[in-house]
């Protein structure tokens, strides 16, 4: 991988990790169109904390006063009613289902998961789940309506994109959409939500950097440097968007991305 590769696949995680897409399934097709190598599972898990990072800095008065919240909480329960000292806690234990999936099955993460017809299937289906939630989700319930119950199931749903092309802030909004959220509240609390699950998958597959049979090094930092920044921007822009706008023109970019790799895919274009 040379310093162009890293930039390109920076700039596509960086844009990619917040929109409701699928970042793992892009890191995995733009290679693939342009000729690249796969940069490989656990590349695509370390250069996550570059976009992780741009979350810590865009909502670090809420990661602070969360934290905060619930640090007191703990130590007297006058204030366990605070709905920031429950955010931590529907955060921690919002994460516990995916890491306990990702554990026990990191080799088929790592293996036949990244398959390009699977891809391209997810592209779709996930994408037609997303408008199915955008047509029936109340969309009336804000942060302040969060509760333990709502916090799990959705926690739940960032378990789906374990599978490259379910998209982990599509599927959480998906969730927390059929729920009744809002798309701002929605949209707020699944990128809260993914810091503790993505800073964990990006520090555990950091033992692969710069070995045999891992990323290298250099372009790793290149590309992770340019995710963070080009992830901040990303963040902006999808809570402005669903503020008002509804999710529709991700539905379609999925049905089309996915509609077409599989075309592409059939032609013998290009390879699984």
């Amino acid at each position: 991988m040379d310093v162009l590769q890293a930039i390109v696949l920076g700039i596509v995680q960086g844009l990619t990790e917040f929109l409701p897409i699928s970042s793992s399934a892009h890191l995995l097709i733009v290679p693939k169109l342009l000729g690249w190598p796969d940069p490989g599972a656990a590349f695509t898990a370390v250069i996550q904390l570059g976009t992780m990072l741009a979350v810590l800095l865009f909502f670090w008065r809420d990661i602070v006063r969360i934290t905060v919240a619930w640090f007191r909480g703990l130590r007297n329960k006058e204030f366990r009613e605070d709905l920031d000292y429950r955010m931590g806690w529907y955060i921690i234990l919002g994460t516990i289902p995916i890491s306990v999936a990702g554990l026990l099955f990191s080799d088929l993460i790592e293996g036949p998961a990244r398959n390009l017809w699977l891809n391209a299937s997810m592209l779709i289906v996930f994408g037609l789940v997303l408008l199915l939630a955008e047509q029936f989700g109340s969309k009336r319930k804000q942060l302040e309506d969060l509760n333990l119950k709502d916090g799990l199931i959705i926690g739940a749903w960032q378990m789906l994109p374990l599978i490259p092309g379910a998209s982990r802030s599509g599927s959480t909004l998906t969730g927390a959409m059929f729920l009744g959220y809002t798309r701002e509240a929605a949209a707020r609390y699944s990128f809260l939500l993914s810091l503790p699950a993505v800073v964990l998958s990006g520090i555990y597959e950091m033992r692969h950097v710069g070995d045999g049979g891992g990323p290298p090094l250099v372009p790793t930092i290149i590309c992770t440097v340019v995710s963070f920044i080009v992830g901040y921007a990303s963040i902006a822009w999808m809570l402005s968007w669903v503020a008002k706008h509804s999710t529709n023109i991700f539905v379609v970019y999925r049905v089309f991305a996915g509609t077409l790799l599989l075309t592409l895919l059939s032609l013998g274009v290009i390879s699984a």
